[in-house]
């Protein structure tokens, strides 16, 4: 049965909102990119108990942490970056969250990603071996402007480093902002590596975001792929319905809400059951 999921900082930064929020909708789960204003790297090891005591009381669980890890110029120091990817590990134990989310880095513009290739692939595989390290799984998100940003470069990265504790999160508006057909272009090549997926969808023209199914990102074809292929996962709301920008975006309630909502209709358009 699949799982929704969803950035529940997309809400509102207030804790008691995003549970009452999700409660409406029947979600009992959500991926911790922020709360109380705060991203989920910064929260202090007395807020996140605090946090977990309030999660395990609502009946929420954590799908995933959604780190900002790999949004850094690849020609940044990546050492230092490796501090805040221990951070994110140790919050993901801490709250038993299975993945955390990552990015494979900005490519200066203008410049060819493939002359960055060989750096990427040491960087997300060094990522992926101390993730392993904790049983904590990556998920690699397709998000514009990094090396990963196309379904041929985020195959290098996860053929390339070869590793169980990296998976690919597929998000189709991504795609679509890369001038891509997600299931057309990408479906086949990243099928055997998907093991999450975001739920937003945009518009090829323009690039806006639209709510799932009112888009160019082909979700109703993927999902009918994914059914029939036996996934079985999370579906992580990510609406950005209000405003989105490159280290978050928002909804607010009555607009994750409207998402929510599409996304189910889609679900019962195919008779496709959720928990």
């Amino acid at each position: 049965m699949w799982t929704l999921t969803g950035f529940a900082d997309e809400i509102s930064p207030d804790l008691n909102e995003q549970l009452q929020t999700l409660a409406a909708e029947e979600i009992r789960h959500l991926e911790l990119r922020g709360v109380w204003e705060k991203n989920v790297l910064n929260l202090s090891d007395g807020e996140l108990h605090e946090l977990k005591t309030r999660l395990a009381d609502a009946g929420v669980g954590v799908s995933s942490i959604g780190s900002p890890i790999g949004k850094i110029p690849v020609t940044d120091s990546f050492d230092a970056h490796m501090a805040s990817f221990a951070r994110a590990l140790h919050v993901a134990r801490l709250l038993d969250a299975p993945y955390v989310r990552v990015f494979s880095f900005f490519i200066p513009e203008g410049e060819d990603p493939a002359s960055y290739r060989e750096e990427v692939l040491d960087r997300m595989g060094r990522l992926a071996s101390a993730a392993r390290s904790v049983e904590v799984t990556l998920l690699h998100e397709n998000e514009k402007h990094i090396y990963g940003d196309v379904p041929e470069r985020c195959r290098h990265i996860l053929e390339g480093v070869n590793s169980p504790s990296l998976r690919a999160a597929w998000d189709p508006a991504n795609f679509v902002q890369c001038g891509v057909r997600p299931h057309t272009d990408g479906y086949d090549l990243l099928r055997p590596y998907t093991a999450y997926v975001h739920v937003k969808d945009a518009v090829l023209r323009t690039g806006e975001i639209r709510p799932a199914g009112e888009g160019d990102g082909e979700v109703r074809e993927t999902l009918r792929a994914l059914q029939s292929s036996g996934f079985d996962g999370y579906f992580s709301l990510e609406p950005h319905l209000s405003s989105a920008g490159p280290f978050s975006g928002y909804s607010g309630p009555d607009l994750f809400r409207k998402a929510a909502q599409a996304f189910k209709g889609l679900l019962r358009e195919q008779d496709i059951a959720w928990s």
